[in-house]
């Protein structure tokens, strides 16, 4: 086990950073976190290793995210890229994070894992699990086994170039009559989308990437997505309710 690693990430609703210090658990002592939501920018690594976990939005990492990270010295210091999904699909997120990764970092591994969706959470619910746990444990026994070994080599993974289109938010969570006017969703937007002016709160749709971190952050539970489109992305996805999406690693 390594003595710590540096934990770069992304996670409005939690889900992410969940995976990832599961596997940063699984590989060292202690880690170094880097909140990509953090208004400052990220520091170089010091650690042996880092790891990298950003989510998928609509098959591809945040724009908001890939900018993050392409501010990152990574001083050619060995790393492990994952993205997390929510039981759909992660089409070329994982791609994206290993392309734009290597730009800085030697990537030594990558890995798309599951859990719950952050606009349905009924979708992926409970994940990550045991199950995926042990999966992580056992993807971590496989790095340290590779670092011990000084193996090298480019990380081939799937996915398309060039990437499918932005994910661009079509509308933005909006605030019930429950809403306290507290400010905690525009503290926790990484975008600084959302405003209170003259007692009422707005958002910005040109600056909303959907993350959900706003709604993840109401104590009130008064932020939601409009009720049209929470009806259309559950037409959407309950079809893949019944499915249990596999991991994926790459080493």
């Amino acid at each position: 086990m390594l003595k710590e690693v540096d934990f770069y990430y992304f996670s409005p609703t939690g889900g992410t950073k969940k995976v990832g210090q599961c596997l940063a658990n699984a590989l060292a002592k202690s880690a170094i976190l880097h909140d990509f939501a953090d208004k400052k920018h990220s520091a170089a690594p010091t650690a042996e290793l880092s790891i990298i976990a950003l989510p998928v939005f609509g098959g591809r990492i945040p724009a908001f995210a890939a900018q993050k990270l392409k501010l990152i010295d990574g001083k050619n210091k060995k790393a492990v890229a994952i993205v997390v999904y929510g039981n759909r699909a992660y089409e070329d997120a994982l791609l994206e994070l290993n392309n734009l990764a290597k730009e800085s970092f030697n990537v030594i591994a990558c890995g798309a894992f599951v859990a719950q969706h952050s606009m349905y959470p009924k979708l992926g619910e409970g994940r990550p699990d045991e199950a995926d746990i042990e999966e992580l444990n056992a993807f971590a026994a496989l790095i340290l086994r590779k670092l011990a070994c000084g193996q090298n080599g480019e990380i081939k993974v799937p996915g398309n170039y060039p990437y499918k289109a932005d994910f661009i938010a079509p509308a933005t969570p909006v605030s019930s009559d429950s809403c306290c006017l507290c400010g905690k969703c525009a503290q926790a937007c990484p975008t600084d989308a959302i405003a209170i002016c003259a007692g009422k709160l707005t958002t910005d749709l040109s600056k909303c990437m959907l993350c959900m971190a706003c709604v993840h952050a109401c104590p009130n539970h008064a932020r939601a997505l409009p009720e049209p489109m929470q009806k259309q992305i559950q037409l959407m996805l309950d079809k893949y309710r019944s499915a249990r999406r596999k991991n994926e690693i790459y080493i």
